[in-house]
């Protein structure tokens, strides 16, 4: 077993009181006898600068006094020491970096920030290089910082090149850090992730009044979140910190773990992926179609006519029903006289296939894209993931174990959708709890889910696109510390439908913060290494 920490900690514009925080949260972790400890993003000095000229001057270098207390802090406890700072570099560039020391002070590793959050993009530059991976006796660690864990790439891309435990700096005020972002990286990946957040002000108290007002949130709003995390490879976190406040949090991890991928029916969620489909997917990433409707009533189902039929002549627009049940024949009939759309899943031979119907019969049809040891018989697979456009809108079809896969809805964003029907089966809780989520939040896409429980009792929900998303739109309710979670309406326990309304006009608006855009601004270095076929890759993988 490793021990590791995670330390939250608030840093102003004191440099020097920066490092005394740093060295006392370390010396901490070791009191607690860490092996590794996480600090926080921006440890240095406040991420707010005059101009770049003043980010380059409060900017760390390599083996200055900052950076040597760091070092020798770590060869003092002989562990592992991985924080974040701005760095100058020797060609100019000022980056959002993270370094990991080893036990005897070395420096072992350094990751850029591929991905600046905000008025990040004014004085720092973006990293140009995937995060590397870092072979030490503890396992294999690879580091990211904090908008880089709000998208999937990088992270992805750590996984598939074999690191096993991923260490986060963060600096964000966002409540859905903690809820969503940081533990769906694990659970998608299965790797540990360990966590660390700011806490405090992240602006210049003096000048936070003005700014809050100017934003039209409350001050406090703006400090750091806390909820810093360990969390395991199933998404389970097994320490958390609280929400406010300088803590150290520890846990005993079996770093290990984190070589299964596999899923409980025996499906290996890294070699099961398609990268040649996804490169296929990633031709553009600005948004060329016009937005879709406002809003418009949705629902997920049990394959009932009689419930088909009713929600139909309610005026549902779009009813999901849960993998393999119902027939073509039967959907059909139930949406006679309607305008409804209804998406059901067929097995056809060797095919798992989505079918999008009518009143007037199949509008479309998807098959399924990856393999999975759940369906033995499906060898059939499809090559390619289509968009239906709709009177409110456009639509992909995900279906099956499809649902796991971070790409496929990225390529339905990248393709313009504004929605995604998902008739699925669970395999674990994260993938309700913290997967469809995700997709939503970090691709803006409405979702709508449907599968059935181990009883046959109906299990959806809808993920809504919030009209509330970011500082940088005018808010229609308070501000919540929330930036990109989805709103999320299950099925009532019991019942045989969900009702909601999703919003497809708001999968026009991608952009989290001034500058950060989900799509356009997806890290070059990281997508091409999730594009890049596997050296083990066999013809397997493609359809038969």
């Amino acid at each position: 077993m490793t021990r590791v920490a995670a330390a939250q900690l608030a840093a102003g514009t004191d440099v020097a009181a920066n490092l005394d925080t740093c060295l006392r949260v370390v010396d901490a972790a070791a009191a607690a006898g860490a092996d590794l400890v996480v600090l926080p993003e921006f440890c240095n000095h406040l991420s707010w600068y005059a101009d770049r000229a003043h980010a380059h001057r409060m900017a760390c270098r390599l083996e200055d006094r900052f950076l040597t207390a760091i070092a020798e802090r770590a060869a003092r406890h002989a562990m592992y020491v991985k924080i974040g700072i701005t760095l100058a570099r020797e060609d100019g560039r000022i980056t959002g970096t993270g370094l990991l020391y080893g036990p005897d002070g070395a420096l072992l590793g350094q990751s850029d920030k591929q991905i600046l959050m905000g008025a990040e993009n004014d004085h720092l530059d973006r990293g140009e290089t995937d995060s590397e991976i870092i072979d030490t006796p503890l396992g294999r660690i690879g580091m990211y910082a904090c908008m880089e864990g709000v998208i999937c790439e990088v992270t992805r891309s750590l996984a598939v090149r074999g690191a096993q435990v991923l260490l986060n700096s963060l600096n964000s005020f966002a409540t859905d850090e903690a809820s969503l972002h940081i533990p769906v990286r694990a659970a998608e990946n299965k790797v540990w992730v360990v966590a660390a957040n700011k806490v405090g002000p992240l602006l210049p108290e003096a000048q936070l009044p003005d700014i809050a007002a100017k934003l039209g949130v409350p001050p406090d709003r703006l400090h750091g979140a806390g909820e810093s995390q360990i969390v395991a490879p199933d998404g389970t976190t097994v320490a958390r910190a609280p929400r406010h406040g300088e803590a150290v949090i520890v846990a005993d991890i079996d770093i290990a773990l984190a070589d299964d991928k596999r899923r409980p029916d025996g499906t290996d969620v890294l070699t099961a992926r398609r990268p040649s489909i996804y490169a296929a997917s990633s031709v553009r990433s600005v948004r060329q179609a016009p937005a879709g409707a406002d809003e418009i009533p949705v629902a997920a189902a049990l394959a009932d006519t009689a419930v088909i039929t009713e929600l139909a002549g309610a005026g549902t627009e779009l009813i999901v029903l849960p993998e393999l049940t119902g027939t073509v024949d039967e959907v059909v009939a139930a949406l006679r006289g309607s305008t409804a759309h209804a998406v059901l899943s067929i097995r056809e031979d060797a095919a798992h296939v989505a079918v999008l119907v009518n009143a007037t019969g199949v509008v479309g049809r998807q098959p399924q894209l990856h393999r999975t040891a759940r369906h033995p018989w499906l060898t059939d697979l499809g090559s390619g993931l289509e968009i239906f456009e709709l009177p409110w809108g456009r639509m992909a079809l995900v279906v099956g174990d499809d649902a796991l896969f971070p790409e496929i809805f990225r390529s339905a964003a990248l393709a313009d959708a504004d929605v995604v029907a998902v008739p699925h089966t669970i395999g674990e809780p994260w993938e309700t709890r913290l997967g469809l989520p995700e997709r939503a939040a970090e691709n803006r896409l409405n979702i709508v889910a449907a599968a059935l429980d181990s009883s046959g009792s109906l299990t959806a929900s809808s993920y809504a696109l919030s009209p509330d998303f970011t500082l940088w739109t005018a808010w229609k309710g308070p501000f919540t510390g929330v930036i990109s979670h989805p709103e999320v309406i299950p099925a009532p326990p019991g019942a045989d439908r969900m009702r909601a309304v999703i919003r497809p006009a708001q999968a026009v608006n991608r952009a989290v913060s001034r500058g950060t855009d989900l799509l356009a601004g997806r890290p070059p270095a990281a997508v091409a290494a999730l594009l890049r076929e596997p050296a083990t890759a066999t013809t397997e993988s493609e359809p038969s």
